[in-house]
């Protein structure tokens, strides 16, 4: 008969397994649900935009000063005009928009010109953004990084009437708008998605959107997301003339009652996005966040390329319910405005229903366009409005609008709490976090909206104890600023940029942590440069001499004829006789963080196994694994390892032939067996600490001290060369002599290394801190030539 008790047991313990399994699910449910909605971080941004913009502080500049961009056709296109055209020539153009740097990407000249300008501009903003978001190019490949580009006006290739046969092959590609996300992914080696996106106007900010989706779901880690349009020729001129939708003197009015249509403009932006959680984790900066965003499309409404204002009421409410919040938590909308006057109408009542309802008097919805000052940028609107009001966060201002005589008397602005920007607004910081929402409508009939709220405050924290540097070095911090670059003439215009930066900096960054922001975030170059030094003053003064093409005594660089000299074969020799230093490696200790870690787990382990305090010979034998541990971490891998004595196992340590814990037995074993001068040991003195050893076979090429029919990985080998008498020959110079050298004698013979062929991974040799701080480092220095299609082929006159 069942036992009741029993049974009763056993159903309180189900029913115990079953809540907790409920509770998991309902926890793990909770954090999608999270995850679904995580602000998404604004890492780093890149622009090329109309007045000569190239940075984004370039387009803070132009915004907060109340300039316009607007200028005359550029001259350097080819461009053919009618004698009379119905438009002005007037519009908001790129300089240079014809200059790319083709050999930096490795593309051939034919190829370069028969490729839009649109790719060849996103492949330098790509670039430029990663390098801002303080991450070194190089490290992004084969990993899950996403491109969403919205990419419109492909009119590159449409007036030619005949092309040189060589240029045939790359026009397609060249020209193709699925290639502008494709080549970004080819040329970092992303492998996330890549999407090109072509909404018209609201291409850029669906691609963000979309990014900020994929980024929450998963299919990314980080994502490159903006969009862009260049006008190689007058088309969109003439095709907006003919619909009669161009402003008679070429400028965007936006919400103005003297608004008489568009002002055309041009521009390419991008910037770098990464979950918030992640943007922490990984120490990369955080500019302000995108909470929420959402598209959808205007339908079957008054006509194909007319505004809906309930479609953009719609997707306005539907990003304030991706963010989780409430129309009066937003203080702006850098609106889509485009001077337009009946879409600017439409907008306002838009704005007006979604956001102006119920606001405090004192708490307008201010209301502003970037396209006052560019013009409408196209495929880069969204994006030029992104980085206009993250900048606008940073520097607690909102600009003004340009070209509005007084609000537009179609819009009834009496209904909601929306007011013009019509001059600069203050915008501090306060309890609750700033925020805008950014709108951007297209003629294809997709709406965009998205809320951009400003950085999470982080309070500062004391260092732990293990940030703290590790030892106390006496004098200057020795360093190393590392610089490379494609070309000679590059890596000049790098070291010029770094020194006007940094001279320009109040204050000045230290000079270690511009060591470590150039080892951990530039990719290494065939040109390379090394410039070590313990003053700022004597580092500046280096770099300038790089700069100018001179020597200085702190400069070591790549020969000017031949940077792929190949390194001379690097023998490291580890002695193992007596030493009178009573601080092996004290200098190196205090200098790098990796080499006292090992050093201190070294002693730990000899303290075990020998007793402390440490004899000399101990010391010097974890100054001598601490070292390889730093050079072998360094990338730096010699040719042949030799040793004699106990400098024989700190070799066999860096070849692989046994483990730290391994090395440092057999080392106090040998210690304890010479202790005091004792003569060779008996022949059983080392038998019990061999055979609980673990050997491994060498991963770097270990010279042998015993017969050659005795291998490496036997405890025969170790006892023959442990009691035997030390060989009296020893190897030439050494390129890199483990010997616990000066941290200038090192960091030179590294730099040496590092010029002539070899490549040394700077960053733990610079790493001063286990949290080191990254700084901001000029961008790369392209070295852009001109490349245009129409200097190379005929082409019919309009």
């Amino acid at each position: 008969m069942a036992n009741p008790v029993a049974n009763e047991e056993k159903l309180v313990e189900y029913l115990k397994w079953t809540t907790a399994e409920l509770h998991r699910t309902q926890q793990q449910l909770r954090e999608l649900e999270a995850a679904q909605h995580e602000p998404i971080a604004v890492v780093s941004m890149a622009c090329r935009l109309p007045g000569k913009t190239r940075t984004p502080d370039d387009l803070w500049d132009l915004v907060s000063e109340g300039r316009d961009a607007v200028t005359g056709f550029p001259d350097d296109r080819a461009w053919e005009l009618p004698e009379e055209p119905p438009y002005a020539e007037l519009g908001g153009f790129i300089d240079d928009a014809a200059g790319f740097d083709a050999g930096f990407f490795g593309i051939g000249a034919t190829e370069a010109v028969a490729t839009e300008p649109l790719q060849r501009l996103m492949l330098h903003l790509a670039w430029e953004t990663v390098e801002r978001g303080r991450i070194a190019p190089h490290t992004l490949r084969s990993t899950l990084t996403g491109v969403y580009v919205g990419a419109t006006g492909h009119d590159y290739a449409t007036r030619l009437e005949t092309a040189p046969d060589e240029l045939l092959p790359y026009l397609g590609g060249g020209t193709s708008g699925s290639l502008v996300s494709g080549r970004i992914a080819y040329a970092l080696g992303l492998e996330g998605p890549a999407i090109s996106v072509d909404t018209a106007c609201s291409s850029s900010l669906v691609a963000l959107h979309l990014a900020c989706q994929a980024l929450r779901r998963g299919e990314c880690r980080l994502a490159l997301a903006g969009g862009g349009t260049v006008m190689s020729t007058p088309h969109t001129f003439h095709a907006f003339a003919h619909q009669k939708s161009l402003a008679a003197d070429g400028r965007c009015k936006p919400f103005a009652a003297a608004a008489d249509g568009m002002g055309l403009g041009e521009g390419v932006g991008l910037v770098l996005l990464e979950r918030l959680s992640e943007a922490r984790r990984n120490d990369h900066p955080v500019l302000a966040v995108i909470r929420g965003s959402a598209v959808n499309q205007d339908g079957a409404g008054y006509g194909l390329a007319a505004p809906n204002g309930p479609s953009q009421q719609q997707v306005i409410r539907a990003a304030l319910a991706d963010a989780g919040l409430a129309p009066d938590q937003v203080d702006a909308v850098e609106a889509h405005g485009t001077g337009t006057p009946i879409g600017d109408a439409i907008e306002v009542q838009a704005l007006l229903a979604t956001y102006g309802a119920h606001r405090p008097a004192d708490r307008p919805l201010w209301l502003g366009s970037v396209k006052s000052n560019t013009g409408h940028t196209q495929g880069a609107a969204g994006t030029a409005a992104l980085i206009k009001m993250v900048q606008a966060l940073r520097h607690g201002t909102l600009p003004p609008t340009l070209h509005v005589d007084r609000p537009t008397p179609l819009a009834a602005w009496k209904k909601g709490g929306v007011q013009l920007l019509t001059q600069a607004v203050d915008w501090p910081r306060r309890e609750e976090p700033r925020r805008v929402g950014i709108s951007a409508f297209a003629t294809s009939g997709t709406n965009a909206h998205l809320i951009l709220e400003e950085p999470p405050v982080i309070l500062e924290e004391p260092p732990a104890l293990d940030d703290v540097p590790t030892g106390t070095p006496t004098g200057s911090q020795v360093v190393a600023w590392t610089l490379s670059a494609r070309t000679p003439e590059a890596l000049r215009a790098q070291a010029a940029a770094l020194v006007t930066q940094l001279t320009a900096a109040d204050p000045a960054p230290p000079p270690a942590d511009v060591a470590y922001s150039l080892a951990a975030t530039r990719s290494p170059m065939e040109h390379r440069a090394v410039i070590t030094g313990g003053d700022g003053a004597e580092l500046l003064a280096a770099a300038r001499a790089l700069a100018a093409g001179d020597d200085h005594p702190a400069l070591v660089r790549s020969a000017p004829d031949d940077a792929s000299v190949s390194p001379g074969n690097i023998v490291w020799h580890f002695d193992g006789g007596p030493s009178d230093d009573a601080a092996p490696g004290a200098e190196l200790y205090a200098a790098f963080s990796l080499f006292a870690t090992v050093f201190d787990e070294a002693c730990g382990l000899l303290g075990t196994r020998h007793g402390a305090p440490l004899p000399a010979g101990l010391l010097r034998f974890a100054a001598h694994v601490a070292y390889a541990r730093l050079l072998l971490e360094a990338g730096v891998h010699p040719h042949t390892l030799t040793g004699d004595g106990a400098g024989h196992i700190a070799a066999a340590y860096a070849a692989g032939v046994l483990g730290l814990d391994d090395a440092c037995r057999l080392a106090a074993a040998h210690a304890a067996a010479t202790a005091g001068g004792a003569p060779p040991p008996t022949p059983d003195a080392y038998e019990p600490v061999l055979k609980q050893l673990t050997f491994h076979s060498p991963t770097l090429t270990l010279t042998s001290t015993a017969p050659a029919d005795t291998p490496l990985t036997s405890p025969a080998y170790w006892h023959h060369h442990l009691t035997s008498p030390p060989a009296a020959a020893r190897p030439g110079p050494d390129a890199l002599s483990p010997d616990t050298p000066a941290v200038h004698d090192l960091l030179v013979a590294l730099a040496r290394h590092h010029t002539t062929g070899g490549t040394v991974d700077w960053t733990p040799l610079v790493r001063r801190t286990a949290r080191p701080r990254a700084v901001d480092l000029p961008t790369y220095p392209f070295q852009a030539t001109r490349h245009w299609l129409h200097d190379h082929t005929t082409h019919p006159s309009v």
